[in-house]
């Protein structure tokens, strides 16, 4: 494992310090999914940092965002993620809960794959193998965007498209092999005891609101917040609205 790769945002010395927030991108995407949060976020105090995903196991991937903040000397954040992010979250909390002051759980499910879910796994990485990312993209972003946002924001397609295409076939296949590799996290949901924020995508067909419901009742005190006319990625299909749930969660609970 070699230096991991992040994007971050701090907040300028006019506005108080807020902390840290860690932000897990979702499948087939880099980090640059995040780059509507990290000003938004890093405008009111916070120190917004977005890692790349780069090592083929999740407790791999675990283990590189605990050296990143060792690194940057950061001793607590809090730790959210979209979808395959939504997961590293919980093996973070997992393997290095003092580090965890507040969880953004965001359209992310607690479950590990079913054996037909490992098949549907399998049959990409052979499509990133054989076709590259661009037969993945054309694939899962169907899957990943919500119906309405498809139909009407031809602009989010196109961008969900671009940063799916700067990843290689190779980084996919590292990515397939992560979600693979992820442990059930259901145990660890009534031992959460920090702020939580869960987001789902009323139109999200992978982690669809039940999935939702079930964290937020299992999560003591946990929020949840459904948003309408979104799929899989509300960060980047409703940027503001996005912005302004997460940033009120934030202010009031972290």
């Amino acid at each position: 494992m070699g230096q991991l790769r992040y994007l971050e945002a701090r907040s300028s010395g006019s506005v108080r310090a807020r902390g840290v927030v860690v932000l897990l991108h979702a499948f087939p995407l880099t980090a640059r999914m995040w780059q509507p949060q990290l000003g938004a976020l890093s405008e009111r105090g916070w120190h917004v940092i977005a890692p790349e995903m780069a090592s083929e196991t999740m407790d791999d991937c675990t283990g590189d965002v605990i050296d990143l903040l060792d690194g940057l000397h950061v001793h607590d954040a809090v730790i959210g993620g979209c979808s395959m992010g939504g997961y590293l979250a919980f093996n973070v909390l997992r393997h290095a809960g003092s580090y965890v002051r507040g969880l953004l759980l965001i359209d992310t499910r607690t479950q590990a794959d079913a054996p037909e879910a490992l098949e549907g796994r399998k049959r990409l990485i052979r499509l990133a193998e054989e076709q590259g990312p661009s037969a993945v993209l054309d694939d899962m972003i169907p899957k990943v965007l919500g119906d309405t946002t498809r139909r009407e924001r031809t602009d989010v397609v196109d961008l969900v498209r671009s940063i799916g295409m700067d990843n290689s076939s190779a980084a996919i296949v590292r990515m397939v092999r992560v979600l693979m590799s992820r442990p059930d996290a259901t145990p660890l949901l009534p031992t959460i005891h920090v702020p939580t924020l869960i987001v789902v995508g009323e139109e999200d067909t992978i982690t669809p609101v039940a999935m939702a419901r079930q964290m937020h009742h299992g999560i003591p005190g946990s929020q949840l917040v459904v948003m309408q006319r979104i799929g899989h990625l509300p960060n980047l299909e409703e940027p503001h609205a996005f912005n302004d749930v997460v940033a009120s969660f934030l202010d009031r609970r972290v």
